[in-house]
């Protein structure tokens, strides 16, 4: 299924929507939205407009006219993607969605809400806390990640271990398909089983099936104390067997996270608290729930974690909680800065393999002459496998990209995949046919032709069959 191509020049495809939506609602485009947190890998975009829709209706009418004439659309949320998902590909159409931002209905007695498409995540999380509430998926960069990207890409995030991915919360989504015709799926029944599950298909699909509008969210009651732990060991081996002594425990903790040596060694000189000499592997394990219950787990994970420790860091205020988690969320600019660039890919594994994917990640860079770093969600099997290089050095990003393709494979060979949390999009593309056999891949390509016949949508991103094609 080749991309669509745009068959309206520029000028004219920005004059015609503007009578759609109106002059404000539709202009030329501006280098930050052809680009996502990819860019300084060379991943640059093409579009001939891009439109600010403030209504699902603005929504439809654009599709509709898009559908008609056969313009590519690029959904667009906060531009924080990791796998080129949001970055134009061969013009057409970027379809912002950060102008529908509204709270439509929120019951924070029945812990529900329903947002548009455009509202930030952390806006989103301050509005639920101070509620009471918790709205659980946390990925990165939430001040300016939206609900329908952390929708359109399934995010996870640290506290995914407990609370699952985005997927868990949403209870019903409103989006407009590619011929411009509005759906509804879902709601607030908490029992739904007829039919197929469409609203799970959206969910991850990466603008390639629909543009998510607005979406019905769950939430959940705010735990009453949150108990982190920072343990560190001398080496990949220990810390793991630490991660497999926590799940196999059954102690339910939020969070189980890890760095590994280089990671450590990178974000070291922020880190809120001491590091001991020799710190080869960290994991951070998060109680949380009444304050009976967290120190109860707390003191459980604890002693879990006990051996072979070098070292145990308990931060108990709300401000040493808070001061580790901004150390943990600004871990990946740490990492990148130490050569000003990294490829970076979220490879799974299951978790009894991570011990080796920590290390093959290692020698990975080693062959292709990259140090190479890694850290992520140690309880979901989720590793960000980063190769540092100098983005201006075009030898070394080469080199990073085949590295990327060896981790891949490893990610396979273990029985894992490749991509957890960022996504297919661009970067990726036609690695899907690493994972899944050609009957798979052809109900997945069967999919998006019955959503899109048109392939206007998002065209070349999260492709199966054709993921060679542009």
């Amino acid at each position: 299924m080749a991309a669509t191509r745009v068959q309206a020049g520029g000028a004219g495809l920005v004059s015609d929507l503007r009578k759609l939506v109106g002059a404000a609602g539709v202009e030329q485009p501006t280098a930050q939205y052809l680009a996502d947190a990819t860019e300084w890998r060379g991943l640059h975009g093409r579009a001939d407009a891009v439109a600010f829709p403030e209504r699902t209706d603005d929504v439809a009418r654009l599709l509709a006219w898009c559908s008609r004439h056969d313009v590519a659309v690029t959904p667009r949320g906060g531009g924080t993607g990791l796998a080129g998902g949001a970055v134009p590909i061969g013009g057409g159409l970027v379809m912002a969605l950060e102008r529908m931002s509204a709270v439509r209905q929120f019951d924070p007695h029945l812990w529900r809400i329903e947002v548009e498409a455009g509202l930030r995540t952390a806006d989103l999380h301050r509005l639920a806390r101070t509620n009471g509430l918790l709205f659980a998926p946390d990925p990165g960069a939430s001040e300016q990640s939206q609900i329908g990207g952390n929708i359109a890409t399934n995010a996870g995030g640290p506290h995914s271990y407990k609370y699952g991915t985005t997927r868990r919360s949403v209870s019903g989504i409103e989006a407009v398909l590619a011929d411009g015709e509005p759906i509804k799926l879902g709601g607030w029944a908490r029992k739904d089983i007829a039919g197929y599950d469409l609203l799970g298909l959206l969910v991850g699909s990466e603008g390639t099936l629909a543009v998510i509008t607005a979406a019905w969210l769950t939430l959940l009651p705010a735990p009453e104390v949150v108990l982190p732990l920072v343990a560190i060991y001398p080496d990949s081996r220990s810390g793991c067997a630490a991660i497999e002594r926590v799940i196999g425990s059954g102690l339910q903790v939020a969070t189980l996270d890890y760095l590994d040596a280089g990671a450590i060694a990178a974000a070291a000189s922020g880190f809120p608290g001491e590091l001991p000499s020799g710190a080869g592997f960290m994991v951070i394990a998060e109680a949380d729930g009444s304050a009976s219950e967290a120190e109860r787990l707390s003191d459980e994970v604890s002693e879990a974690l006990g051996e072979q420790l070098l070292a145990l860091h308990a931060p108990r205020t709300r401000k040493e909680v808070d001061a580790l988690w901004r150390w943990r969320d600004g871990v990946s600019v740490l990492v990148a800065a130490q050569r000003h660039g990294k490829v970076s890919e979220d490879i799974v594994v299951p978790v009894e393999r991570l011990v080796d994917a920590v290390e093959a990640t290692i020698a990975i860079g080693a062959r292709h002459d990259l140090p190479a770093v890694s850290w992520g969600h140690a309880g979901d099997g989720n590793l960000h496998s980063s190769f540092l290089l100098d983005p201006g050095d075009a030898a070394e990003v080469e080199r990073g990209e085949a590295a990327a393709e060896e981790l891949f494979a490893m990610a396979i060979s273990y029985g894992g995949a490749v991509t957890g949390e960022h996504g297919v999009g661009w970067v990726k593309r036609g690695q899907l046919a690493r994972q899944w056999t050609p009957p798979a891949l052809a109900l997945h390509d069967a999919v998006k032709r019955a959503f899109d016949p048109k392939n206007i949508l998002n065209p070349g991103k999260k492709p199966g069959l054709d993921g060679a094609r542009s």
